[in-house]
């Protein structure tokens, strides 16, 4: 039976006319991977909306990999996330002006999830390419996180096909996009695209994840 990948990206964020996570997700919408086909959906780069259009995404395909993509404008590399948080603390507001703060994403959630997808093979498999990637141990407390641990939040439920595995995934600017951060060089649209196609191939094909050191003093 075919089995899909459902792919997001969100929409572009304040001054910025693109999103880099939108244009991966877009690019790589329909392509057969390992056995998956990418379904790709846009999320609005609001709290609440997101996650009511995750969930419309996840009772439409019954997705067998769930891979949520956001845009981090403080990294160079492609960076799978190992843990979402149930905190929303906006450092500014989102798309339609909302700013909370110290606030649960899910009311009475845990207070935290861990990515289900084999974070460290999808990093060595981003690298064989010759692609910067690593484990980031951090999605932040604005959308993305918000977007993250609702996805496993579903996950933890059965809402996806049976067996359904999932996670967030920062990516990097684009070299020329306004909002990157200082110090920051950004990558090359089309090798983000590469990239997070090598990332989830490596998602479906792996049963196992890697058992190497991808941990971090700071």
């Amino acid at each position: 039976m075919a089995q899909t990948i459902l792919l997001t990206g969100f929409e572009p964020f304040g001054d910025d006319i693109i999103n880099s996570s939108w244009e991966i997700a877009r690019a790589l919408d329909g392509e057969t991977l390992a056995g998956g086909t990418v379904r790709s959906v846009q999320l609005p780069c609001v709290f609440g909306d997101s996650i009511a259009a995750l969930d419309k995404a996840i009772a439409e395909f019954k997705p067998a990999l769930i891979v949520s993509l956001g845009y981090a404008n403080n990294r160079d590399d492609i960076t799978p996330e190992r843990v979402c948080i149930n905190l929303d603390d906006a450092r500014i507001p989102d798309n339609a002006g909302n700013n909370p703060i110290d606030e649960p994403v899910i009311e009475n959630g845990p207070p935290a999830y861990f990515s289900t997808l084999p974070i460290k093979a999808m990093v060595k498999a981003v690298r064989d390419e010759g692609i910067a990637a690593s484990v980031s141990n951090t999605a932040g407390t604005f959308v993305c996180n918000h977007v993250g641990y609702a996805l496993l939040d579903r996950l933890r439920q059965g809402l996806a096909a049976p067996g359904a595995r999932g996670g967030f995934m920062h990516v990097p600017p684009v070299p020329d996009q306004k909002s990157k951060g200082p110090g920051i060089a950004g990558m090359p649209i089309e090798r983000q695209i590469e990239g997070v196609r090598a990332a989830l191939q490596a998602a479906m094909s792996t049963t196992r994840d890697l058992h190497v050191s991808a941990g971090q003093i700071s």
